[in-house]
């Protein structure tokens, strides 16, 4: 049985799967640059941003990369439901000279310290806010140096670094400002685009979110589920718990979840029956 892996200082890396849609033709760009929080055209060549694609509303529909690839095409590519995205696109493409086509396209997941120097090879090399990289293609490679993990491993960090995923940690019902997002996937200089109003209104006023991601750490195994219910040292539910998983390094499980921002950070708490220390999500 191998030894535990920390990612925190050890370079891994792990397949993971990721959906992969081609943003392409004359009006890719002004198109992209109205629907996604992101400034796409300030993007160069091989250059990727995280971005959110919004409501009407300012809720998040997805939660994508978004990578030029040349001055008409782009890709978006997302851990949520691609379905989701084309759909969501296609409802505002208007009279626009733009095609989606969907690549069956493999990713590898590259965590670590100095997992920006690891040899990989891939059509994107996208950084991820977490520390790493993701490698894009047809066929990904990574070099055979390179420590491969499992998926638990690779949650796990994703988690103690507060990463949320679409689906999981965000969904339609989620606004910018409770997941953290903000600060890496919004242009605030780029003009219009589709839910501006509430993210640039709420972060005008500050932190008024009503609730917040927060990390959860549990000594030792904790069996939790998605939905699990947070309560306050009073007993009286405060939030619930998204995602989850075991960190073998470290001999402890942890957890994202919602907590109300009312709640002052870190604060003991209870999930699922069981004592939790939460923390503010670490940027």
């Amino acid at each position: 049985m191998s030894a535990p892996v920390d990612l925190t200082s050890t370079v891994g890396a792990c397949a993971v799967e990721r959906g992969v849609l081609a943003v392409a033709g004359p009006d890719a760009e002004a198109f992209l640059q109205g629907q996604l929080s992101q400034d796409v055209a300030g993007l160069t060549e091989g250059q990727s941003a995280w971005s959110l694609i919004l409501q009407p509303q300012g809720r998040i529909d997805a939660f994508v990369r978004v990578t030029r690839q040349s001055r008409d095409r782009f890709i978006l590519d997302t851990d949520g439901a691609l379905e989701q995205v084309i759909a969501r696109l296609q409802r505002f493409m208007l009279r626009t000279d733009v095609s989606l086509d969907r690549l069956h396209w493999g990713c590898i997941a590259v965590r670590g310290p100095s997992a920006a120097r690891a040899a990989v090879s891939g059509e994107i090399i996208g950084p991820v806010p977490a520390g790493g990289i993701d490698v894009l293609g047809p066929s990904p490679q990574v070099s055979g140096d390179v420590l491969a993990v499992d998926v638990e491993t690779l949650e796990a960090h994703r988690i103690k670094t507060g990463f949320p995923r679409m689906g999981v940690d965000i969904d339609d019902r989620t606004i910018p400002a409770e997941a953290g997002v903000v600060p890496f996937t919004v242009s605030f200089t780029k003009g219009c685009f589709t839910g501006q109003e509430l993210v640039a209104r709420m972060d005008s006023r500050g932190s008024t979110a009503p609730r917040h991601l927060r990390l959860l750490t549990f000594a030792g195994r904790a069996d939790l589920s998605r939905g699990d219910r947070i309560a306050g040292a009073d007993g009286a539910e405060v939030g619930v718990v998204t995602s989850s998983a075991w960190d073998a390094a470290a001999g402890e499980t942890v957890a994202l979840g919602y907590v109300k921002r009312s709640v002052e950070m870190p604060v003991q708490v209870r999930a699922a029956g069981l004592p939790a220390q939460a923390t503010a999500l670490p940027r």
